[in-house]
């Protein structure tokens, strides 16, 4: 059956932006959704700019996203709030209050009490959410989940999991060190680096294991041109099931352009995947085997499906394609919201979800400061 593409309004990620254009182009890559409207920028030029770019008919560009909301209502599906996170959490809430499907580029909020009003917000309107967390839209990535919950690896003790980056430490052609946008560069009570790659990685050990964490001791540095804002950070954490994990991320790893790499360790067996070589897994047992598997492998359960194969193996997927997988999915649990009031996907994040990595991320804060081993507190159970 042919399925009608959901109609969407982005908030946010002009064509200067990090994220807007792989937004689109994931989006729209396999018909799900078709962006109509937009908001893209504060700027006036570049908002206008990103709508001729796109194809957004002038009518449905609008210079205040409160315009846009008042607007477009009964005219989208969806809207997508690509803003820097501090100001998500005031959008995404009027998005709410006014009845649209809401899909947010993580991170949701800048803190565990902005998540909390989301929540709020979703159970008060019995609204839709979804947070996009892209990489785990790879399919390897997806395949070492699936093997993990049949417990091919066994009983898993750790994950050592990392996203180095080079950003604040790298020079551009000139000599000159590459500032980043301006938001970037004032840490709150969460670090920005913590919300930009700390998010992805409670989010990905979540993902692959269904475990919540307890308690975490951190550090956190500054090496980078930008003192002091903090651009590495370490973590010890210990999580449900007396599973381990350690953490590293920042931006200030020379060499590194976005170094995400997963080590999953189980009392039957190993796995590793990095995102520079996507397609692969690798695979350790208890007898010493050691196995490459990739889409094609006989014994995948998952990475072989159809829609993860818009080409064959050997012709490699990459970022893009991993985002426009999380979007199918995201469509689907659309889809089933209208017609239930409520989704169940593996796939796709909740607020909720948002919420209790933001308190993990706080509490790897306090640790740093305070030098000691911290408590996450729960997130409250919510419906």
């Amino acid at each position: 059956m042919r399925r009608i593409p959901f109609k969407i309004g982005f908030i946010g990620g002009g064509i200067n932006s990090a994220v807007g254009n792989t937004h689109r182009i994931a989006a729209q890559m396999d018909c799900r959704f078709v962006l109509e409207a937009g908001c893209f920028s504060t700027r006036t030029k570049i908002n206008r700019e990103t709508a001729r770019q796109w194809g957004v008919d002038e009518f449905r560009v609008y210079d205040d996203w409160r315009a846009l909301l008042d607007a477009e209502k009964g005219k989208l599906d969806a809207v997508c709030v690509l803003t820097p996170t501090p100001i998500h959490a005031e959008i995404v809430v009027e998005a709410l209050r006014k009845g649209f499907a809401v899909i947010c580029e993580k991170t949701l909020a800048t803190s565990s009490r902005e998540a909390a009003a989301i929540c709020r917000a979703v159970e008060a309107r019995g609204g839709f959410l979804a947070v996009t967390y892209n990489y785990t839209g790879y399919p390897m990535l997806r395949e070492l989940r699936q093997m993990i919950l049949r417990g091919r690896l066994g009983r898993i003790h750790l994950i050592q999991i990392e996203m180095p980056q080079e950003g604040y430490i790298r020079l551009d052609k000139q000599g000159k060190p590459v500032r980043p946008q301006a938001w970037r560069l004032q840490d709150r009570e969460v670090p920005i680096v913590s919300l930009d790659l700390g998010s992805h990685l409670h989010n990905m050990i979540y993902f692959l294991t269904a475990k919540r964490p307890l308690e975490v001791v951190a550090d956190q540095a500054s090496y980078g041109f930008f003192r002091p804002v903090i651009d590495n950070v370490m973590c010890l954490a210990r999580y449900e099931n007396d599973m381990r994990a350690q953490i590293w991320y920042g931006k200030m790893a020379l060499g590194h352009r976005n170094g995400l790499r997963v080590r999953v360790y189980g009392d039957r067996g190993g796995a590793e995947w990095f995102q520079m070589v996507p397609e692969e897994l690798i695979l350790n047992d208890a007898g010493g085997k050691r196995q490459i598997v990739d889409r094609a492998s006989s014994c995948v359960e998952i990475a072989d499906q159809p829609r993860y194969n818009r080409f064959k193996s050997g012709h490699p997927a990459g970022f893009i394609e991993a985002f426009a997988n999380h979007y199918y999915d995201i469509a689907d649990a659309l889809l089933e919201f209208r017609k239930t009031g409520r989704y169940q996907s593996p796939w796709v994040f909740t607020a909720q979800l948002a919420e209790e990595g933001l308190k993990m991320l706080e509490a790897i804060s306090r640790s740093a400061k305070n030098h000691c081993w911290q408590k996450i507190s729960a997130a409250k159970n919510r419906k």
